[in-house]
């Protein structure tokens, strides 16, 4: 079958033959649909219409009439319209009311009329947008949807466009085994391709979406996209889904599990091997198929300003749905869609925070007076958790190593008023003698393959590469082997990752130890959660977020004695 060709299925074509004889060729053709003399002659002469009479509803007297530019009465029933004339518009009749108008109005054409508003981009559309954005230029689902989602776009469209976007590539690997069965090419260009994609999810995994409506949309989305040539072969492909998505094939779990489970959770198919070999199949597959039945916004209180008690009363004022989170100082919010932008987060009360990323904070108790490295600091979240604890004594330094990133930092310092932070441009990989021995904790938040956060980054699953991990390994190496100089005797590095794979975490620790005698594990501190405690062992905490309900992640204090 050649590109031209389209499917099997004769959805979505047009017939071009509804006439025996063939194609329409252009040239019209004499009336043929009744015998001659069926038609009533009509009359010839210039004045032929003129002078014809034809009584309100009743059939011409031959051919149509021609209006002459004179108002006729006209009757049915017992009520009669007569053209008026002597009075000016707008004005009733025998003091009748106006039909339309109220009287003494000036008719709609006159009236100033209200701007139109304008008119949103679709969910569709927008998701389209962000889809084509993360395959073809590499980016970051949640930055894309940031930078396309308007501002004032209503609230029910946002979170269908964003259910789209997360939706389609949590699910993108099973979406293409199922296009694969149901076409003979595959679409050959960007938009199309995408466009399929939607479609499919909306298929197969939206209920509440009609199938037609999914078919019918996405349509649409490739026409208002500039392919309309590519409309029959997407309306063909999403109806043959429809007719045989109980006849798809998929893998056997039975026969072929690690194929089973690449399917199902659309993680590359190297992961999925790693992951059972660390942590067997059942674990693995719990880890790779969680899925977050809502993904409420976490946040939690400026400690500078209000205690939990106090961020709680806020909360009520404001009319949130919210409930207390794993992590200390954490809420979770539903149904909040814009909190960036809410006057209490811009004044500073509270902050945006994943409940991970509050725990490695935690895991430093800070305390007045200290001072601390966040190393890998960006965007700011970990080091305003301990600037607030240190209530605005000591010192931490905050370094990144890309300028963009670290003006987030600026930002963060700004709207918390955290006086005791100071942040800067930095390579944490590069070793500062005046640093050694002067700190009394250093925190990295090691850069990572993201594989503990899947469930809220899937487009992690579509850029990581096992090729990646030795060196993202050997980064996170040279990061320890710099920073831990910096910490006193007796004080902590904490070290954390967001990501599940031996490799980058208890490996990681393993070999630290072994080339630095001079640190030692200890537990974590008594205000984690007794739950996660439990979860510990000699080598740190792996947090998996099925299992325990936050972001993957690891954790591990590492004390110096020396």
């Amino acid at each position: 079958m050649n590109e031209n060709e389209r499917p099997a299925s004769n959805a979505g074509e047009k017939r071009s033959d509804r006439r025996p004889g063939g194609k329409f060729d252009g040239q019209r053709r004499p009336y043929a649909g009744k015998p001659e003399g069926h038609r009533p002659a009509r009359p010839q002469g210039e004045n032929a219409r003129k002078d014809e009479k034809r009584p309100y509803g009743g059939k011409p007297a031959s051919g149509p009439r021609k209006f002459d530019g004179e108002r006729r009465p006209q009757t049915s029933g017992n009520r009669s319209f007569e053209k008026k004339t002597d009075r000016p518009c707008g004005k009733p009749a025998s003091g009748k009311p106006s039909f339309g108008r109220p009287s003494g109005k000036p008719a709609y054409g006159n009236r100033p009329r209200k701007p139109a508003a304008p008119v949103q981009p679709s969910a569709r559309k927008l998701a389209l947008k962000v889809l084509l954005d993360v395959h073809e230029n590499g980016a970051y689902a949640a930055l894309s949807l940031n930078k396309t989602l308007p501002r004032d776009l209503k609230p029910e469209e946002r979170r269908l466009t964003t259910q789209l976007v997360y939706g389609t590539l949590e699910n993108e690997v099973k979406i293409d085994h199922a296009l694969n069965q149901l076409t003979e090419y595959p679409a050959r260009d960007a938009v199309t391709r995408d466009a399929l994609r939607l479609g499919v999810y909306q298929i197969m995994f939206l209920e509440r979406v009609p199938d037609s409506a999914a078919v019918d949309e996405s349509v649409k989305l490739v026409k208002t996209m500039g392919m309309e040539a590519s409309a029959g072969f997407v309306n063909a492909v999403l109806r043959n889904l429809i007719r045989q998505k109980d006849e798809l094939s998929w893998p056997d779990a039975e026969k072929d599990p690690e194929e089973w489970l690449h399917v199902e959770s659309s993680a590359p198919l190297w992961l999925v091997k790693k992951l059972i070999e660390a942590y067997g199949f059942d674990t693995a597959k719990q880890m790779l198929t969680y899925r977050e039945a809502s993904h409420p916004t976490t946040v939690r209180p400026n400690l500078l300003k209000l205690d939990d008690h106090g961020f709680e009363d806020l909360l009520r004022k404001k009319n949130l749905s919210f409930r207390a989170g794993v992590a200390p100082h954490a809420y979770l919010l539903e149904g909040v869609t814009e909190p960036g932008f809410d006057p209490d987060y811009q004044a500073g009360l509270y902050s945006i925070q994943g409940q991970s990323s509050m725990l490695a904070a935690e895991a430093v108790q800070a305390r007045p007076g200290m001072k601390i490295l966040d190393a890998c600091a960006a965007p700011g979240g970990k080091s305003a958790y301990l600037c607030e604890t240190m209530q605005l004594t000591g010192r931490v330094y905050a370094w990144e190593l890309h300028e963009k990133r670290a003006l987030l930092l600026d930002g963060v310092r700004r709207r918390l008023g955290l006086d005791n932070l100071r942040t800067a441009v930095k390579d944490a990989c590069e070793y500062r003698p005046d640093m050694e021995k002067t700190l009394d904790a250093v925190l990295l938040d090691a850069p990572c393959s993201g594989t503990g956060v899947l469930s809220q980054k899937p487009d992690i699953k579509l850029r990581l590469k096992e090729s990646d991990l030795p060196a993202i390994a050997e980064t996170q190496k040279k990061l320890l082997n710099t920073v831990c100089r910096y910490v006193r005797p007796g004080g902590l590095l904490v070290y954390s990752t967001c990501s599940v794979l031996p490799e980058e975490n208890k490996a990681q620790i393993e070999a630290f130890l072994k080339e630095h005698p001079e640190y030692t594990t200890e537990p974590m501190p008594l205000s984690f959660p007794a739950e996660l405690r439990q979860q510990q062992d000699a080598l740190g905490l792996q947090l998996l977020g099925f299992r325990d309900q936050v972001e993957g992640f690891y954790i591990v204090r590492l004390r110096r004695n020396y």
